[in-house]
């Protein structure tokens, strides 16, 4: 079961926005059994939609589009979707009363005869009703292929992908099963990784494939089984995994499906009841806002000194100045006393400190570009690392910020 995603707009191809909208449709498909062969953009233009349609109904069977559906000229779809199916918008009453009802309640400006003409729908389109917008999606088959059409704006499309589309699909097609797994594993390269399984990898049933998926300072490893059989696939999963943790215990930090690493550590620091800070330098509040963006984060973490400048080390940290002048800003002493100090401020159990050269300019140190201390401190104990993260400022910013958690990671195991 295949279905390809036509995203409409100049805006995503001059990089105006970013498309999330096929993402977020990819993995709703998925989860369901269908598999996305092929995203593409095009631009608000008659023939290069034409062109894109018949080209994925040639491919697919399901052919989902979003975008172009406002009410302005600009906006085509819905009357380049009548020519390719050799139809004729007529006006759905339904539509219209959502559209008339959503101005009277929500909206201050006066309804137009441009905004009544969002009730236009293809005749042979199954109007699917947009609670949120005025655009209404649209579901159309012919023969065994079905073409859906959806607003662009991210909340409206979301809305029907789940209370209408999805559900059609289910009850339209036969879908085969599709398993994900998502291993986690800091601090080792892809080819480092990828050396260590290779037997592992190579007794793979062939139902059952790896991707290797590389970011900075981690490696996920996901595992992608397909078929009819539910029970046969899960099994063969758990015990594909159960085979594959040994061989990667040292840099093994969970499953993506279960948490990413700052939720569990998040959630380990919780039930031990045990707190967090941070002080930081060229991450810049990154490690900070990596843990807040997790709810119910408040219970462990207390908070961040983002002490980008010399002098706001100095001054609101309390590193002593004279440890600044003898071994730079940009060193283990600084990087640990910076660590010791938050760990004093805020009264926790751990804080993390990071202080470097992200570039593109040294700064105020003599330091490389992409030279970076990181400093854990507990009550007991502090102590930093050296890494030289490259050129790129933000591959320098990213990966001090994933090798942060994984260093606290370990830390917080000793326990």
């Amino acid at each position: 079961m295949l279905a390809e995603i036509i995203t409409i707009g100049d805006e995503i191809l001059i990089g105006q926005i970013v498309d999330t909208n096929s993402a977020y449709i990819a993995k709703q498909l998925n989860q369901i059994g269908v598999s996305v062969y092929q995203i593409t953009s095009v631009q608000d233009d008659r023939k290069h939609i034409l062109q894109a349609m018949k080209e994925a109904e040639e491919r697919v069977d399901i052919i989902i589009i979003t975008g172009g559906l406002g009410p302005t000229k600009d906006d085509i779809t819905k009357h380049t979707i009548c020519e390719y199916f050799d139809d004729e918008l007529i006006e759905s009453k339904v539509v219209l009363e959502q559209v008339e009802y959503l101005f009277e309640r929500y909206i201050s400006t006066p309804i137009s005869d441009l905004n009544r003409r969002q009730a236009l729908v293809p005749s042979t389109a199954t109007v699917l009703m947009n609670q949120f917008g005025t655009a209404p999606g649209m579901w159309i088959e012919r023969e065994e292929k079905t073409f859906v059409s959806l607003p662009g704006v991210p909340y409206e499309m979301k809305a029907l992908i789940k209370d209408e589309v999805i559900p059609r699909i289910q009850e339209k097609y036969e879908r085969p099963y599709i398993l994900h797994k998502t291993v986690l594993t800091y601090g080792i390269g892809e080819s480092t990784l990828s050396e260590r399984i290779e037997h592992w990898e190579n007794n793979l049933p062939e139902y059952i494939r790896l991707a290797y998926l590389p970011a900075l300072g981690k490696v996920r490893l996901r595992l992608t089984a397909k078929g009819k059989d539910k029970e046969l696939l899960q099994a063969e999963m758990k015990k594909q995994l159960e085979a594959l943790t040994p061989l990667i215990q040292d840099v093994f930090h969970g499953m993506e499906e279960e948490a990413a690493l700052e939720v569990v550590i998040g959630k380990v620091l919780a039930e031990r009841k045990e707190t967090l800070a941070t002080a930081e330098s060229f991450t810049g509040g990154g490690i900070a806002a990596t843990f807040t963006a997790v709810p119910g984060a408040s219970a462990y973490f207390k908070g961040s000194v983002v002490s980008y400048a010399t002098q706001t080390k100095i001054d609101v940290l309390g590193v002593d100045k004279e440890l600044v002048e003898k071994y730079s800003v940009v060193s283990a002493q600084v990087a640990e006393a910076m660590a010791q100090n938050a760990l004093k401020m805020f009264g926790t159990n751990y804080a993390i400190a990071t202080t470097g050269n992200a570039g593109p300019t040294k700064g105020d140190a003599d330091a490389d570009v992409g030279t970076a201390f990181i400093a854990i401190a507990t009550p007991t104990d502090v102590f930093s690392e050296k890494f030289n993260f490259g050129n790129s400022r933000g591959k320098v910013i990213n990966k001090g910020v994933n090798k942060a958690l994984e260093l606290l990671w370990k830390e917080i195991l000793k326990k």
